[in-house]
């Protein structure tokens, strides 16, 4: 699909990303994406679980045509039309857009938090809290940081690059992050080390 927009990062991780995912989803359910950027993500685990449906979102809508169209090319009934949301918002999606399916059974944010505000953890693990089905999860992905592991020299710089761009940007701590999902209700059950010294965690609701 050389005509739409492409990300390279996105086509390097999406099939370490999938190994974890079909150890984890089952064969049939809802998932809410968060910030899915280009859609490449969505596109390509939505043909992977073929008994899932995928809602993608994000705070921009300038990319939905281009989600809209890779998903037409790919041939897929299963993602939803992208709806922009906000994951601070008190209500997601907001009004007047029509709501997703409830409850969800997988909310799934990948490369969001090290180039948001802080506060966007908190809204991510409040948001994913109100629907979440029980047992339902909460999967991220992306750089962090974790006590007594040290740091890939590659996530320092990237963190440095990050802080100078905005300073509320940076890679988070994920006992931070893990203490966030606690305070909302979501217990971080899993922790996978993917490549490019990044983490996909799975949090449960």
């Amino acid at each position: 699909m050389p005509d739409l927009p492409h990300s390279p990062a996105a086509d390097r991780n999406k099939e370490p990303i999938l190994e974890v995912l079909r150890c984890v989803f089952g064969t049939r359910g809802a998932a809410l994406e968060i910030a899915c950027g280009t859609g490449q993500h969505a596109v390509f685990f939505a043909a992977a679980f073929a008994g899932w449906t995928w809602q993608p979102t994000d705070m921009e809508s300038d990319l939905f045509p281009a989600i809209t169209a890779r998903s037409a090319q790919a041939g897929l009934a299963n993602v939803l039309p992208p709806l922009r949301l906000d994951v601070l918002a008190p209500q997601w999606p907001a009004p007047p857009a029509p709501a997703f399916a409830q409850p969800l059974d997988a909310v799934y944010c990948a490369n969001m938090l090290h180039i948001a505000p802080w506060a966007t953890c908190s809204g991510l693990m409040r948001g994913a809290a109100r629907h979440l089905a029980p047992g339902g999860l909460l999967v991220t992905y992306g750089p962090y940081f974790e006590d007594g592991v040290p740091p890939a020299p590659g996530n320092l710089a990237f963190d440095e690059s990050l802080r100078a761009r905005d300073p509320s940007w940076g890679i988070r701590r994920l006992e931070d992050v893990a203490d966030e999902a606690r305070r909302a209700g979501l217990a971080l059950r899993e922790r996978h080390a993917l490549p490019a010294n990044n983490l996909l965690l799975v949090f449960e609701a």
